[in-house]
């Protein structure tokens, strides 16, 4: 029976210029006729379909840091959103610290559709990430007033660690149960991502729902990740592997830890060497 073997995309399996190289896109294909092939991103469907659109994708993909599980053609499998109401009380809440987060959202169920609203007062590395990065981006749509969706995917914060990791502890408080928070730094852009998710939605329910699905032993499967939202999806896995720019505390999770880092292919070079033809 082939293997599986999921790989988060930015900086495990994507170099820092957020391309894959033609080296691992090579190995990628080759090796997608000899194992299961997948990847397990904080992206949403249809930038992950940007990044990837020379690899052969034949199975589920997770998305949006396990709020969504759907195949390639558009077939969901897997879905866990904020209700407007809750995401409109976090909004509020972290108002009072001074800041206001992008609002990642479903549109349509069938299309996987996604709004990327903008709220009207941006830091300096919200700023420079819309500036840099999303421009011509067709979801983005600039709000005077930010407000939570039917379904919001996720909600997402940038700013300094003095900032957000007060308000983690904040929200964490007020919410509970309600939400699952996700802090980690941002090691390119010397900041901090702060997500707010749905409670289920994480790598590792995802990772279920994708065995589910595939009819495939947890036990069998290898996973590759650097950040902070690997980790649940490492202590899941039968093989957990840690590229060589991982972070420390996700090193400490891993079975392996790759001596190359996301710029060197770390994934593909492990691929090509433990996927028999």
């Amino acid at each position: 029976m082939k293997k599986l073997f999921i790989t988060d995309l930015d900086h495990t399996f994507l170099h820092s210029n957020q391309q894959v190289s033609k080296f691992s896109e090579q190995i990628w294909n080759e090796k997608s006729e000899h194992a299961l092939l997948s990847v397990a991103t904080a992206r949403s469907f249809s930038k992950t379909q940007e990044f990837l659109k020379n690899l052969k994708l034949n199975h589920p993909l997770i998305l949006l840091d396990g709020a969504m599980v759907a195949t390639p053609e558009k077939k969901l499998i897997s879905l866990n959103t904020l209700t407007k109401e809750l995401s409109n009380a976090i909004i509020q809440e972290s108002s009072s610290f001074g800041i206001y987060p992008y609002v990642i959202a479903l549109n349509n169920k069938e299309s996987l559709d996604e709004s990327f609203d903008i709220p009207p007062i941006l830091n300096r590395y919200q700023k420079f990430l819309i500036e840099e990065h999303y421009t011509s981006d067709k979801r983005i749509v600039h709000k005077d007033k930010i407000e939570g969706a039917d379904d919001t995917l996720k909600l997402v914060y940038m700013g300094e660690e003095s900032l957000l990791r007060p308000l983690s502890i904040h929200l964490k408080k007020v919410f509970g149960k309600q939400i699952e928070v996700k802090l980690s730094p941002e090691n390119y852009m010397k900041c901090y991502f702060l997500t707010i998710l749905h409670p289920l939605s994480d790598k590792a329910h995802a990772l279920i729902k994708v065995h589910e699905y595939l009819n495939r032993d947890i036990k069998d499967t290898t996973v590759f990740g650097d950040s902070i939202n690997d980790i649940a999806m490492f202590k899941l896995a039968g093989n957990a592997i840690a590229v060589a720019n991982a972070l420390d505390e996700v090193k400490r999770e891993a079975n392996v830890i790759l001596k190359e880092n996301n710029d060197e292919d770390a994934v593909a070079k492990y691929l090509q060497q433990h996927i028999k033809n």
